[in-house]
């Protein structure tokens, strides 16, 4: 029987989403209460899974980092219009092409582990026609363009540069989606799934031995619900 460590934090609606899936699956769940034991049990190889649940959380990854230095995260939306990786969603992920070609790479190796194939899309500050208007706009678009010759050339993947225009990339039905940064794939993060209830699955940390779903401490039931049954059935791969 699988175990899955899941944090308690504030939020209500994490225990109510821990009894739903109890209900529906046999799996052995682990509570957490502090930031200390979340990292213990990510840490822990008896632990099948771990879910941050609605504890705060702060300094998890930070401390986690000291034995895996490599870490990255993309939140996985999966709806039925939509279903991709959103990348980098940590505010200080994110801030160098370099990590960012490592991050594509994580998640198109991820999706091929899904038996899904990688459709990437980069993201700039603005469109190409931009170019000029400020230097960050023009460093943006650069690092964008860079980014996408990276890829070409270290991966068979997919992968075409819209620069700002996200929304193309979704009605090109792309399953990678490559922020300009943490902070901005954060905030698109915020807008789709806590503002206009896209449903996510949490997300997926890579570069650690196990498996780690991020959640944000405000998801609703459903969300919950959804991050506990991805880190099971990741379990079970």
């Amino acid at each position: 029987m699988k175990t899955i460590a899941i944090g308690i934090g504030k939020n209500r609606n994490i225990q109510q989403a821990i009894d739903i899936f109890k209900n529906k699956y046999k799996v052995n769940i682990k509570s957490i209460q502090t930031d200390n034991e979340l990292v213990k049990a990510i840490l822990d190889d008896e632990i099948d899974a771990v879910v941050r649940g609605s504890l705060a959380a702060s300094g998890v990854i930070k401390e986690v980092r000291k034995q895996f230095p490599d870490i990255s995260r993309a939140t996985y939306v999966n709806g039925d219009d939509h279903e991709f990786l959103l990348t980098p969603v940590g505010i200080d992920e994110g801030t160098t092409v370099e990590e960012k070609l490592k991050i594509a790479i994580k998640c198109g190796e991820f999706l091929k582990k899904l038996k899904k194939e990688p459709r990437i899309a980069i993201l700039a500050d603005g469109r190409k026609g931009d170019y000029g208007r400020s230097e960050r706009i023009s460093k943006s678009i650069d690092e964008s363009e860079e980014l996408t010759q990276l890829i070409k050339e270290n991966t068979d993947f997919n992968v075409e540069n819209y620069y700002i225009l996200i929304e193309q990339a979704l009605k090109d039905n792309c399953n990678v989606i490559i922020a300009p940064d943490g902070i901005i794939g954060n905030i698109i993060f915020r807008t789709l799934i806590l503002v206009n209830s896209w449903p996510s699955c949490g997300a997926i940390t890579f570069g650690i031995n196990g498996i780690y779903i991020d959640t944000s401490r405000d998801q609703s039931v459903e969300g919950y619900l959804r991050s506990l049954i991805f880190a099971y059935r990741l379990a079970k791969l």
